[in-house]
């Protein structure tokens, strides 16, 4: 049997050293992978067996930390082939499953109209199962719904995290640390570019718009804080029925500003993602999730830069979920408060947030609309 060893660093919050994290694939069946390990890990479960279902399914059957009980799907195909592909029962209704498990921690991979109307329902089925939850983004297509499930989970005090996984790198934790060490200094600006090819339009005008910027608004809210006020131009590029790439201007309440370029109009494979943040100190540039950050200080001709390195770094965007995942099942059981969870339900709410009150100025005109007001 054939080993290969993954090893992703992960910043340390407290300090500039970094620790390791092993993940072991075979070449052997899951079941083989779990037998192995001991009894105290984390029982999981993944509701939704599409492509992003799969992925969370492997990394807890692969990583030490957790054990991968059985998926659900209410589509039969899906459900009978993750259940092979990882040698867990499989099932069809989450209700059941939820019961005879009793899992720690459930995966919500669903998907739906506008790729989250279908989040909500079996995230209220598993916490009142009892069960800790990590739901795909956006948290939903609905703010009504996204913030009964917030509320739920605060109420039943359990951790429910969003996989806003964009900003589980080692790069994205360096450029947090420059800033939280104090060499950016006080808040001026900050930009964000997100553009992922994706030519076929989908169920809504306002699906770009809301399927892939919870990442962004994500990121932005991550370093600059709570944002206060947006402004929204968008356009249909040729031959398209949806909003292809807006244009989002924003006030954080902090007195920051900040931008926004975002398109599904711009051919994969180029560089995709940039995030620049500047301050009185100085200012950094984060591109590629994973790839690179680079620090330049005021009055230094010396830039500081994080790359990622060829022998042991992240390989590939995968890691980017395999990191998240992780630190959610890490986080969970170490105990940390639900209000305290990195990537948590009520930043995945906020982050929604900011992008129905874009949509919000985009109907009305263009113009300036209060995040805060924003409730549906």
């Amino acid at each position: 049997m054939l080993l290969k060893s993954y090893k992703i660093k992960r910043l340390n919050d407290a300090a500039a050293s970094f620790t390791h994290l092993s993940f072991i694939a075979t070449s052997g069946t899951a079941r083989n992978k779990q037998e192995t390990r001991g009894e105290n890990m984390l029982k999981t479960c993944v509701i939704g067996l599409g492509h992003i279902g799969n992925i969370h399914s492997r990394i807890y059957s692969e990583y030490e930390g957790s054990k991968l009980l059985a998926v659900c799907d209410i589509l039969h195909h899906r459900a009978e082939a993750a259940g092979k592909r990882f040698n867990v029962p499989y099932y069809l209704d989450a209700a059941e499953m939820l019961k005879d498990m009793k899992p720690d921690i459930v995966s919500v991979t669903t998907g739906g109209y506008e790729y989250s109307s279908d989040h909500c329902h079996p995230t209220v089925q598993s916490l009142n199962a009892g069960c800790h939850v990590l739901c795909e983004k956006p948290i939903s297509n609905d703010l009504a719904h996204a913030q009964s499930m917030v509320d739920l989970g605060k109420k039943l005090g359990l951790c429910f995290g969003i996989n806003l996984n964009h900003r589980f790198t080692p790069a994205g934790r360096q450029a947090k640390k420059w800033q939280e060490d104090g060499r950016i200094g006080d808040l001026l600006f900050a930009n964000m570019a997100l553009w992922i090819g994706r030519f076929k339009d989908e169920d809504s005008e306002y699906y770009h718009l809301k399927a892939l910027n919870p990442h962004s608004m994500d990121i932005l809210r991550y370093f600059c804080g709570d944002v206060k006020e947006v402004q929204c131009y968008a356009m249909k590029a040729p031959g398209r029925s949806m909003w292809s790439t807006a244009s989002v201007n924003m006030k954080f309440a902090n007195g920051a500003v900040g931008h926004l370029t975002s398109s599904y109009d711009i051919e994969r494979g180029h560089p995709m993602e940039r995030c620049e943040v500047a301050g009185t100190k100085g200012r950094f540039v984060w591109e590629d999730m994973w790839r690179e950050a680079t620090l330049f200080e005021r009055d230094n001709p010396v830039r500081e830069s994080y790359v990622n390195p060829v022998f042991g770094g992240f390989e590939s965007f995968y890691d980017t979920f395999k990191d998240r995942v992780i630190a959610f099942v890490d986080q969970v059981a170490l105990g940390v408060k639900p209000e305290d969870i990195d990537g948590s339900g009520v930043q995945g709410l906020e982050a929604t947030r900011v992008i129905h009150a874009a949509i919000k100025s985009l109907k009305e005109d263009n113009r300036p609309v209060r995040v805060a007001e924003v409730t549906e």
